[in-house]
Formats: C-alpha cells, sequence, structure tokens
C-alpha cells in the first residue's frame, strides 16, 4: 500500500520563498492568526459590545447594560475556576482513542521537583516499568537541575507549570501570563534538551487570555481526567482511591511530586503511587507520558 503523505523536503532543496513561507507558518503570529476564540469567549465579546450600544442608545437602561455585563463575568468566572473545561480554549482531559484502545493512561506529577519526595517517585516508576509526565515549577528546576536531567534520562517527559507557581496567575494579562510560561520553557529547554509541549495552570485555574498565549508559543493545555487531591489530603489511601475509582484506558491522572512533604511525615504521593501502579498492573494497564506534539484534545 501506498502512502498519501506528501515526502517530506530536505531544507536545502528549498528555494528562498518557500523557506520564507514555512517561517512564517511557523511564526508566532501565524499561531495567533490560526487559533479561533471559542463560542463561549466570542459570546462573551458580543455581550460586552450589546451592553455598551444599549447604554449609548438608552442611558436610562443602564441597569440592563450592567446586569448583562455582570452575568456575562459569572460566567467567565465560572470556567475559569473549572480546570478540566474546553470552554476557554483546547483543553487536554484525556488521550485519544488510539491511546486508549493500547490500554494507556498518562501518569502525571505537578509541583516538583522536590529533592526528597522526586527521587522516590522515580524510583517507583522504574520499578513497575511506568512512564510520566513531570510538570515542573522552573524555579524549582533551577535549583536542582541534576534532578531534572535524571527525570529526562529515565524516559519521562518534562512539561511546564510556570516559573514560580504564584498564587495570582490566573489574574495576570497577556504579558504575565507569558513571562511565568516563557521563563520556565527556556530553562527547562535547556536543561532536558527539549522544549515541553505541554503547559498546565497551577491549581489548572486560568483565564481567557491564556489560549491565546500558549497557541503564540505552540503549547498544548492539559488538565486531567481526575486526580487525588494529595496536595490537600494527608491520607494516601484516600488519594489513591480517588484515581482508582472508575480508572479506565485512556485516562489522565494527576498526582503532586512537589507538595505533601514535610513535618515528618511523608508526601502522600509515597504512599498513594504503590497501589494505584498495582491498579493499572491488574487491570492492563501501562502509563506513559503525554503525547509530544500539543495537538487539540479529543
Amino acid at each position: 500500500m501506498t502512502s498519501s503523505r506528501r515526502p517530506e523536503i530536505p531544507s536545502r532543496a528549498l528555494s528562498r520563498r518557500q523557506k520564507e513561507r514555512r517561517s512564517r507558518a511557523r511564526s508566532p503570529a501565524a499561531a495567533l492568526r490560526r487559533w479561533l476564540p471559542t463560542p463561549l469567549l466570542r459570546a462573551s465579546v458580543a455581550a460586552h459590545a450589546g451592553a455598551a450600544l444599549l447604554l449609548v442608545a438608552r442611558p436610562a437602561a443602564w441597569r440592563w447594560a450592567a446586569g448583562l455585563a455582570v452575568a456575562d463575568h459569572l460566567v467567565l468566572l465560572a470556567a475559569c475556576l473549572a480546570p478540566r473545561s474546553a470552554s476557554l480554549g483546547p483543553n487536554l482531559r484525556r488521550l485519544d482513542g488510539g491511546a486508549a484502545r493500547r490500554g494507556e493512561v498518562a501518569l502525571t506529577f505537578d509541583d516538583g521537583p522536590h529533592p526528597e519526595v522526586t527521587p522516590r517517585v522515580l524510583d517507583l516508576l522504574a520499578a513497575a516499568g511506568a512512564r510520566a509526565s513531570f510538570f515542573l515549577v522552573g524555579a524549582r528546576a533551577d535549583r536542582h537541575p541534576g534532578l531534572v536531567a535524571e527525570i529526562a534520562r529515565r524516559g519521562h517527559r518534562v512539561e511546564n507549570h510556570t516559573w514560580s507557581h504564584p498564587h495570582g496567575f490566573a489574574f495576570r494579562g497577556p504579558a504575565g501570563l507569558g513571562s511565568e510560561i516563557d521563563r520556565a520553557q527556556a530553562r527547562l529547554a535547556e536543561l532536558t534538551g527539549r522544549a515541553p509541549a505541554w503547559f498546565r495552570a497551577p491549581a489548572g485555574i486560568r483565564n481567557p487570555f491564556l489560549a491565546g498565549v500558549l497557541a503564540v508559543r505552540g503549547l498544548g493545555l492539559a488538565s486531567w481526567t481526575r486526580r487525588g487531591f494529595d496536595a490537600v489530603s494527608r491520607d494516601p489511601r484516600r488519594v489513591a482511591a480517588r484515581l482508582v475509582r472508575g480508572l479506565a484506558a485512556g485516562d489522565v491522572l494527576l498526582l503532586h511530586d512537589g507538595a505533601g512533604a514535610g513535618g515528618g511525615r511523608p508526601a502522600p504521593v509515597l504512599g498513594a503511587l504503590p497501589p494505584l501502579l498495582d491498579a493499572l498492573a491488574a487491570r492492563g494497564l501501562v502509563s506513559v507520558p503525554l503525547p509530544d506534539a500539543a495537538g487539540a484534545p479529543p
């Protein structure tokens, strides 16, 4: 059977005009042009325009105009506070159908690296033959470059979780969002030799600007199918139970290797991960990193 895929043309065989076209196609401006606001964002713009027109045409109806604007902001706020929502832009919540048919799931870890917890997580994954994706905080990665390199050396993927994990990340404008993402992106790429393909916002909370900011940078937004809440729960049994309940091929699971340690107590992930890995094996599921290409999620 012959393939219909067009052969890749060697760079040296391209004309100057073709090279310029390719460069433009890969440029941030081209990416932003390809990005289309979601129906919710387009409706929000229309609502604001309608409120402004109503206020101009009938100043006495200012209450109606204000009510329309307030209602719109409440809808947007609900979308921003829903980490798994795709109403603000593409959002990877599950692996694609091919991965599900192969019995794959994606284990993901946030907030690391942690000098005590992350090495033990790596050993647990190695013992189970599992691979994962680590959403690292750039500043923490900068403090532990050897640990970041070890994550990559063991076959895991390093992804972007901002530079400093600011609690007010979702309140920033495009420039502020981009600054946090870019600084982490550059350092993580330097430490691993691979630029992250995915981004996850702190706590999954974001604002309407983020989708466009990620599109310019060629990054995909990743959330999860289910999470263990190990950043807030100290009981590893409950953490594992939340992840195992309803566990199925194609799931994206969230744990934290950079939270919960200290006070003389082990991080919950260290107690929750072994039973989770056992559950994967019992169900014939295999853990893989997130796909390398940050395309539009299903």
